[in-house]
Order: structure tokens, then C-alpha cells, then sequence
């Protein structure tokens, strides 16, 4: 289904092609995380947004169908300024829009894109476009961040306990296609937790990654059982369940994951994968990863890790940490930052290694973010205005955490002896350093086609430190 761009916006935006001071020519503004629970960002999803709406013209069909609308709303209707639009440019967007390289780790309360018309007769598009592209911006990056952030913890716990590293990125998998609010959110968000990771189930997101970041494939999975495939087996014969998933997937090197708890998941871990079920486990070759799905997680999964070692034995790493033979946990209920933490201390505190357990997150890790969560909001910074550019800012005397930058900017990157630096400063003031906004869209044009390969690598943690934030006096 096609959307319109026109209407593709908020309501009140009709209106403000009148609202603009007389001689007004350009209109500038910026995309930023005000803070929020996170201190930086990864920055991602803007290339999707751009190839999915911005690359296609409007047509006078689209214009119609505004107009009757806008009419019927109650909302007046810039008629003229978007016939201009078709007439003069083809139907396609008369604006610019520079961003920092998606996946870049940036601090928070810097401008990651910044937004102008092009052409001085559109001057009121670029707020117009304001809804469409905070929403490309914000939602996909504040998953990234989440996802990274989860990851950062992941990677603590698997140092410490002398884990392979070369496993982190299946240690946190995408479950939450179902819970999304639509599939191109699913798409969307999807995309933006494979930055960090590349285990998922959410099949919209590999496509959203080859479609729009040049990635043949950039997500993995294995299979797995769900509560239907074992219960349709009745309780008389859970045991039948779990051993026709031997049959069917079970050979040497292979994974597979067999959900545990449909009925009482310490007499299943005991005494059926652990008793009848051992020898063929082992027999197998294959590692066969349970999966609890109820409970207190940081309860669960540790007393698990038990009777597992009981049953099937580890081995002690070089940092005297216990890994299971045979046999991992994957916990995919009520995962999120603060129980994969605290789910991890209490495998430490029991002497197993972070190897032993991966997570599958669902409703918190795409639909469970907001807006507010990095606090982000795009602002008009910098107005042209009979040939005269002059600053444009807020500063509301009861939230100063709402005062937004002036002028036209740039995000630059400096280093010194041991460090580097990213500050938003204005373009004037950008003279030394690495300039990071890129022109990547003008007047219908894709300037920056980035491939995912290349977004991951900027994202990826190489220091146990955040980067460094500066700040102007």
C-alpha cells in the first residue's frame, strides 16, 4: 500500500506554510537524543526511510487525494506549493539532508541530521517533513542503542567469566516480531538490533536489510520448538516430543532449541534430558539448548545451569569457570537490560561461565521504546529570511532540558593523545577536526548508499569506555 507522502504528517503541519515570517527562504533544523536513560546513541534506520519514501515522486494523483482530505480535516491546504513541487521538480523533495555515518556512536545532545530546503519557494517543506523523519530516526535508533546496551553487558559477563567473544553475536536474539505494532515495524526495528547482533526469528528484518543496506543476509536462526509442538504431543508423552526433535534436527555440530516448560521444566531438565533422553543428547553430537519460558528468570535459568552440570557434566575454562557439556539455556521471557544483568550475576555467583546462556527478547526489544526514552526531537535551528540567516532556538524557562541549539551546524570528531571527541559546534566554528554530517539526500537524489557490513563495524564496541562527549562553554 502506497503511502502518500503529503499526508504522511501530523495535522497541524498544513498550516504552517502561512505561519513563517514575510521573505522567509530557508528553513533548517536538527535531529538530536536530549538525553535520556542512555548517555549515546547508535545512530541507524534513515537509508531505509530515505529509499522506501523519498525516492519515489509525488504525483498530482497524491495532491488530489491530500486536498480532499485536508478539506474534509479542517486543515487549510498549501495546493499551490505542492503542484510547484511536481511542475518544478518532478515531484521529488527540494530539500538536503546531511547525517553522520548510520551506526556511528554519538553522544548524546548532538545533531546526528540536519534538514533544509533547497529551493527558497519550498521554505516551509522542511518542518513538514518533521514527522516522517523523527520517526525514521528516532525509533530505529533508540532499538540499536537498547540492543547495544544489552550487548555491552552481555560482553562484560562473557570477559569476566573467560567466554569465546567470537560467540557474542548470537548471545541476544530477536524475538519480538508478534509483539511489534506492524511489519515494517517489525522491519524497522528488526534491522536496527542485527547493527549488534545476528541471531534473529524476525524474517522482516533480513529482508528490510537486503532491501535497503545491501545485505544479502544478515540474520540467522535455528530450529526450535514451540509449546504447541510439544504439548500436541499430550503430557503422557513429553518425553516423545523432545526426542522427535532429536530425530529430526539432532547431528554433530548442530543446534537446536527445545522450549522445556510446558509443564514442569525442572522434572523435564531432570529427569527427561538429563535421565531418558541423556545418552541420545550425547550421542547426537548436536548441543541441544533448553529454553524455560516462565518464572523469575534470574531463578530459573541459575537452578537450570545445576541441574544440567549434574546431569551432564562441564568443563572448567582458564578463569575457572564452569561450561556445560552437551547442553545450553536460552531464556526468552522477561528479558531485558536489567535481567539479562541480573540473570548473569547469579550464573557468576554459581560459577558458570556467560557461555552457557543466550537470551531472546520480544516485546521489549521492538515495541518496548518510546520517543521520550532518548528524549529525541528535531528543531529548526537556522532561518534564511530576506537574504539574512538568523538563529533560530527555544529556551522555556521550565525545562531547560528543552533549550535547542542555534544556527547551522556540524558534528565534528576530534582526537587527541589517547581520545577522541564528537561536538556539535556551528558550521563556522567546524574548522579543525573530522566533519561527520554527510550530504546524503538532495532533490531526489540518494548521495550515500551505506551497506550494512559497514554500519556494524562503526557500531561495534572495540573499548569498554564510552566515547568521549564535548561540549561548547
Amino acid at each position: 500500500m502506497k503511502t502518500n507522502l503529503l499526508l504522511n504528517t501530523d495535522s497541524y503541519k498544513a498550516s504552517m506554510f502561512v505561519q513563517y515570517p514575510e521573505g522567509t527562504q530557508t528553513v533548517y533544523s536538527y535531529i538530536e537524543s536530549r538525553g535520556g536513560r542512555y548517555r549515546e546513541t547508535v545512530f541507524f534506520g534513515l537509508q531505509a526511510f530515505i529509499k522506501e519514501y523519498m525516492l519515489t515522486p509525488i504525483t498530482m494523483a497524491d495532491i488530489d487525494e491530500a486536498a480532499e482530505i485536508w478539506a474534509a480535516h479542517g486543515e487549510p491546504f498549501n495546493r499551490e506549493g505542492w503542484e510547484y513541487i511536481v511542475r518544478e521538480h518532478n515531484g521529488y523533495m527540494p530539500v538536503r539532508i546531511k547525517a553522520a555515518p548510520e551506526g556511528t556512536v554519538i553522544p548524546t545532545l548532538n545533531a546526528m541530521v540536519t534538514i533544509e530546503n533547497t529551493d527558497p519557494k519550498c521554505f516551509w517543506l522542511t518542518t513538514y517533513l518533521e514527522t516522517a523523519l523523527l520517526r525514521a530516526v528516532w525509533y530505529p535508533t533508540t532499538v540499536a542503542t537498547n540492543s547495544r546496551e544489552i550487548k555491552k553487558i552481555i560482553r562484560k559477563f562473557m570477559k569476566m567469566t573467560g567466554a569465546d567473544l567470537g560467540g557474542l553475536g548470537f548471545k541476544l536474539h530477536d524475538f519480538g516480531s508478534r509483539g511489534a505494532s506492524s511489519n515494517e515495524s517489525a522491519m524497522i526495528g528488526g534491522m536496527a538490533h542485527l547493527v549488534n547482533f545476528m541471531g534473529t526469528d524476525t524474517i522482516a528484518a533480513i529482508v528490510g536489510a537486503r532491501r535497503y543496506y545491501n545485505e544479502p543476509l544478515a540474520g540467522f536462526s535455528i530450529p526450535a520448538a514451540e509449546h504447541s509442538t510439544i504439548t500436541s504431543w499430550g503430557r503422557d508423552k513429553e518425553s516423545d516430543a523432545y526426542r522427535n526433535m532429536l530425530t529430526q534436527f539432532a547431528k554433530p555440530g548442530a543446534l537446536l532449541a527445545v522450549v522445556s516448560d510446558s509443564y514442569d521444566v525442572f522434572n523435564a531438565t531432570e529427569n527427561i534430558w538429563g535421565g531418558e533422553l541423556r545418552q541420545e543428547v550425547i550421542d547426537s553430537g548436536a548441543t541441544v539448548v533448553i529454553r524455560p519460558d516462565s518464572g523469575t528468570p534470574w531463578e530459573i535459568v541459575p537452578r537450570i545451569a545445576e541441574i544440567l552440570d549434574t546431569k551432564f557434566g562441564s568443563t572448567v575454562n582458564t578463569k575457572g569457570y564452569k561450561l556445560l557439556n552437551n547442553v545450553r539455556i536460552i531464556q526468552g521471557d522477561g528479558i531485558n537490560a536489567d535481567s539479562v544483568e541480573l540473570i548473569l550475576n547469579e550464573m557468576v555467583k554459581r560459577g558458570f561461565s556467560a557461555d552457557n546462556v543466550a537470551f531472546g527478547m520480544g516485546g521489549a526489544l521492538l515495541q518496548g521504546v518510546t520517543r521520550d526514552d532518548q528524549r529525541f526531537a528535531m528543531k529548526c535551528s537556522a532561518a534564511l529570511i530576506n537574504g539574512k540567516w538568523v538563529e533560530v532556538f527555544k529556551d522555556p524557562i521550565t525545562d531547560a532540558g528543552k533549550r535547542s541549539k542555534k544556527g547551522r551546524l556540524e558534528l565534528v570528531k576530534r582526537c587527541g593523545v589517547g581520545s577522541c571527541g564528537i561536538q556539535t559546534v556551528e558550521e563556522q566554528y567546524a574548522r579543525d577536526g573530522e566533519k561527520m554530517l554527510r550530504v546524503v539526500y538532495e532533490d531526489g537524489q540518494l548521495l550515500v548508499d551505506d551497506n550494512f557490513s559497514d554500519i556494524r563495524a562503526r557500531a561495534d564496541i572495540v573499548e569498554e569506555k564510552d566515547p568521549v562527549a564535548m561540549y561548547e562553554d
